[in-house]
């Protein structure tokens, strides 16, 4: 029975950050604060595109459903991990809770990752194209991309899931990390997990790789057009719309490829775990923050729906 999962038995549980009870205080003040942040924010920037009709173009269609999904992948990580941070014992998490998490962990992820892709799609016909924009970026065609993204990121994080979870998992043991995320909960096996190891590569090269080189691909004709507008005013207008997505994929893809794309025998807990934290608490509040500051129209929205909650 040593080799085989026992799901009523095995429980994990996470590292904490410190020992010290203060330290632990703290991080889980400021774990709070982000997280009630990019709730705020990224609820807010949904609920604003959802209320303005000015706003209801493709570009910000994609941008609400970038914030929702950053919302649910807030939420699946930070409530567990503020529950362990501020517990006094150590707090447990079944194999089935932990499955539960890595799955969502992933398909919510994966999903973003996609997503910032046909938003850098949706840039490139609206400036390489604008003529035909409209006939292009049809609203059939947006829904489309978008659940195609879930789709996508359902599929990946389904079959990672199942196929990790199958491994043996002989004890109870301390996940390095603050959830269970892909290498922590590999590394506990006790089995040889070469094809999983293979798995999540290929995984992370679907997810990061290439929705990656696409990205940079649509930006290289993105920049050669936008040096073809002779008026500064426009240039301005066309750099501004995109330089806040850019800086997003810079943060979720950079972030996401000194995990994921690195040899798992050179995966060190301690930089897993600050750049875990990076991407599952500070990027979410970043986010809404980059979007609103670099874009005139949803900040103008923004000030209007103030006004109006204000005069009401």
């Amino acid at each position: 029975m040593e080799g085989t999962n026992q799901t009523g038995m095995i429980h994990f549980h996470f590292r904490p950050f410190s020992k010290l009870p203060e330290v632990q205080t703290l991080i889980f003040v400021a774990f709070l604060v982000m997280y009630l942040v990019s709730i705020v924010g990224n609820g807010s920037i949904s609920l604003i595109i959802w209320s303005n009709h000015s706003l209801h173009t493709p570009m910000y269609f994609f941008l609400a459903s970038l914030a929702a999904l950053e919302i649910c992948y807030s939420s699946t990580i930070a409530p567990l991990t503020l529950a362990s941070v501020l517990s006094a014992e150590r707090a447990l998490i079944s194999l089935p809770g932990c499955g539960a998490q890595m799955f969502f962990f992933i398909f919510l992820g994966s999903a973003d990752c996609i997503l910032l892709a046909v938003m850098a799609y949706d840039r490139f016909v609206a400036i390489c194209h604008p003529l035909r924009y409209t006939l292009m970026m049809s609203w059939r065609l947006c829904v489309q991309l978008a659940l195609g993204s879930l789709a996508l990121g359902f599929i990946l994080a389904m079959q990672l899931t199942v196929l990790i979870f199958r491994l043996p998992f002989c004890r109870s043991q301390e996940i390095s990390l603050f959830y269970c995320d892909v290498l922590p909960v590999m590394r506990l096996a006790c089995a040889d997990t070469w094809v999983h190891e293979a798995t999540l590569l290929v995984v992370s090269l679907t997810v990061l790789t290439i929705p990656f080189l696409l990205i940079a691909l649509s930006y290289v004709f993105i920049m050669a057009a936008i040096l073809k507008i002779h008026s500064a005013e426009g240039r301005h207008k066309a750099f501004s719309t995109c330089s806040s997505h850019l800086t997003v994929v810079l943060l979720q893809y950079g972030c996401g490829s000194l995990i994921y794309l690195c040899p798992s025998s050179r995966y060190s807990p301690e930089r897993g775990q600050v750049v875990s934290v990076v991407y599952t608490f500070v990027t979410p509040v970043l986010n809404p923050l980059i979007y609103s500051m670099r874009n005139r129209e949803l900040t103008d929205a923004l000030k209007r729906t103030m006004m109006r909650f204000l005069l009401s």
